[in-house]
């Protein structure tokens, strides 16, 4: 699929964004490990979401859909899944390999995890190493990729496990590894990734403490619960960078998740000079409210290592908007990149020089020094979500249209992003 984005001078709107992805597999995964059933409310439908939700029925798990974005899981406790009769197809979604990694360790049976090419190229050994400890068994294909064998190991023992990576995936692994187990399992280290797994564990049950340097969960059942999934901040950061980026932008996202873990791409905002406002409106397992921003010219910023975890997913933005800024943009510390759908460094550097933009790159991040005047330009995503959607914020301020192929990628995390481009208050 390849779509066409014209030029804008003005971006305004007011928008609900779809439902978070992270909190949308965890809704669906934890209500799968419970006894009884789990309502989930404002469920992603992105396609990352859809591979958990059939790998959970490939398991054997009732999955009721009430409506376009509510169903009902009828989970059957930590050991009811049944063995799979095929390899489990995990599409692109990392997040569905390395969670299943931690809970499939504890059943009686083995199970395969596969998924598509790109899902094959990324990481799984950093998942394999600490659930080894805890006594998993796997055999990685090249020693480190999927297709991914669990080796059922019926009970797990509880360890003392240092995270080295600042993983929220690895991070759930452990901790779903640790309800199989046991006693007592504690992670230290790298814990300062995204904390949705933490909040919504106790919500079902689970005897989870944490402080600032340790997480620690004990074995034991989960009970169904109800969750409501806010809107994803991951998902509105492209309008609010779309409105940013405009001369006079406005943009207003209700009902987003406002969680601190997530909303580091919101400072970057600020500091690149936007004048954005949050305003929370509940609080009870996650902050939830409206966010607003009014541009204001753009300045560059450096983004250290320590902000990583919080605007993972939002650093191919940083480079567009970098590239429009006045002045340097630097990132370091944002090696993980380089093993996500694509090497995104290098994915956002190519489409950046397709556009007559200039970038620096490292092996943990780039530089880019601006105002740079982006031209429209034949890009292509690569089959990358993030960089199809931040390479349309950068058409909007480009001179000239650009086209963008495989721009289906976006179905990914945000199945309507086109629709609701075409449809948004610009021009």
């Amino acid at each position: 699929m390849k779509v066409t984005v014209s030029p804008c001078q003005r971006v305004h709107g007011h928008l609900v964004v779809p439902g978070d992805k992270s909190i949308s597999h965890r809704g669906l995964l934890f209500g799968a490990l419970a006894h009884g059933r789990t309502e989930v409310r404002g469920l992603s439908g992105g396609e990352d979401v859809h591979s958990t939700a059939r790998c959970l029925r490939d398991l054997g798990i009732v999955i009721t859909e009430r409506a376009a974005d509510c169903v009902w899981v009828d989970g059957q406790g930590l050991r009811g899944f049944k063995a799979p009769t095929a390899p489990l197809d995990c599409g692109n979604s990392g997040t569905t390999t390395r969670l299943f990694m931690g809970f499939l360790s504890g059943q009686s049976f083995d199970t395969v995890l596969t998924g598509d090419a790109s899902l094959s190229q990324r990481p799984m050994n950093r998942v394999a190493q600490p659930l080894t400890a805890m006594g998993a068994r796997f055999t990685l294909t090249e020693g480190k990729h999927a297709p991914v064998t669990i080796h059922g190991q019926g009970r797990l023992r509880a360890a003392d496990i240092n995270l080295e990576v600042a993983s929220a995936q690895v991070k759930s692994a452990v901790l779903l590894a640790g309800l199989y187990a046991e006693g007592t399992t504690r992670l230290g280290g790298r814990i300062d990734s995204r904390d949705h797994t933490e909040r919504l564990l106790p919500h079902f049950g689970a005897q989870l403490d944490r402080t600032a340097t340790q997480i620690s969960v004990k074995g034991g059942e989960l009970h169904g619960a109800s969750v409501v999934v806010p809107g994803d901040p991951s998902s509105a950061a492209f309008w609010l960078a779309a409105a940013a980026a405009a001369p006079k932008g406005h943009m207003e996202v209700t009902q987003v998740l406002l969680n601190p873990t997530r909303t580091g791409f919101f400072r970057v905002l600020e500091r690149m000079g936007a004048s954005l406002t949050e305003h929370i409106i509940e609080a009870e397992l996650e902050p939830v409210g409206t966010v607003s921003l009014r541009a204001q010219g753009l300045a560059g910023t450096s983004i250290t290592a320590a902000e990583v975890p919080a605007l993972i997913d939002e650093i191919p933005l940083v480079a567009v908007l970098g590239a429009l800024a006045e002045g340097e943009t630097v990132v370091h510390g944002a090696e993980e990149l380089r093993v996500k759908e694509t090497d995104r460094i290098e994915s956002v550097a190519k489409n950046l020089r397709l556009m007559g933009g200039t970038i620096e790159t490292f092996a943990d991040g780039f530089r880019i020094v601006g105002p740079q005047k982006l031209r429209g330009a034949a890009l292509d995503s690569m089959g990358d979500h993030r960089v199809a959607m931040a390479f349309a914020v950068a058409a909007l301020s480009a001179h000239g249209e650009t086209t963008i192929e495989h721009a289906e990628a976006a179905s990914v995390s945000y199945p309507a992003f086109w629709e609701t481009l075409a449809g948004l208050g610009h021009g």
